[in-house]
């Protein structure tokens, strides 16, 4: 690791040298806010699984206890996949409401869950 000097010329934050390679620093968030950071495979299971999930409920829309039971696998499913998403209970709450089950709710809280991260608070 080599020292980065500030404006000042005082040591400040400590830089990976060139051509090393730091688990740290790579593994630092994107510059586009809170958005958390998941691999291919996460992604494209939460996609999926939101996918079918919205595709079954639609097809079952008449038949309330078989889309509260996909539902709840569907929340069960996601959390294993993604971790603690804050955003998946609002859309559990949604898909929960009778006649709202025809809209994918699944995919767009997965859609904002990985552009824009999750809600949580700021402690400092």
């Amino acid at each position: 690791m080599s020292d980065a000097l500030t404006d000042n010329g005082q040591h400040g934050t400590k830089l990976p040298a060139p051509g090393v390679e730091n688990s740290d620093v790579s593994s630092a968030k994107t510059g586009r806010g809170s958005a958390l950071r998941f691999s291919k495979r996460q992604i494209l299971l939460a996609l999926g699984i939101a996918a079918i999930s919205d595709a079954v409920c639609g097809f079952v829309v008449f038949a309330p206890p078989a889309v509260w039971a996909t539902d709840v696998l569907t929340a069960i499913l996601l959390f294993a996949v993604l971790g603690w998403q804050w955003l998946l209970l609002p859309g559990l709450v949604l898909e929960a409401i009778p006649g709202l089950g025809v809209i994918p709710f699944w995919l767009l809280v997965v859609g904002a869950i990985l552009l824009w991260g999750t809600a949580r608070p700021k402690f400092k």
